[in-house]
């Protein structure tokens, strides 16, 4: 199943809320996920550019996206989902690479 990595950062009025009642928001998130048929591997909490970091993996893009959107739209000021590849799926990118006729501009055929 793909692997998502999800950055996001609280409005400042969900920091209010959960400032003044603490909750454990891995579990929302959990939900969230598993409302599309996928799993919430790990949930941190951070400071610095983002809040949050959680790793999932969901049965498709779409499904990852209806996530993000659901979410994203309320109690969060942004969110990042970064689909992420093993690494024996990025050398088949890198081989099927090989075969991409891709010509950069300005450049002769």
């Amino acid at each position: 199943m793909p692997r998502y990595l999800t950055r996001f950062s609280y409005t400042p009025e969900t920091w209010a809320m959960m400032i003044a009642q603490p909750e454990d928001r891995r579990k929302a998130a959990a939900a969230c996920i598993e409302s599309v048929r996928g799993t919430l591997h790990r949930f941190w909490d951070s400071f610095g550019e983002h809040d949050g970091i959680n790793l999932g993996e969901a049965p498709e893009n779409v499904s990852m996206a209806a996530v993000a959107l659901a979410i994203g739209g309320g109690a969060l000021s942004s969110i990042e989902t970064t689909a992420l590849l093993t690494v024996e799926e990025t050398f088949e990118a890198l081989a099927r690479a090989q075969s991409v006729g891709y010509r950069a501009p300005g450049a002769t055929a």
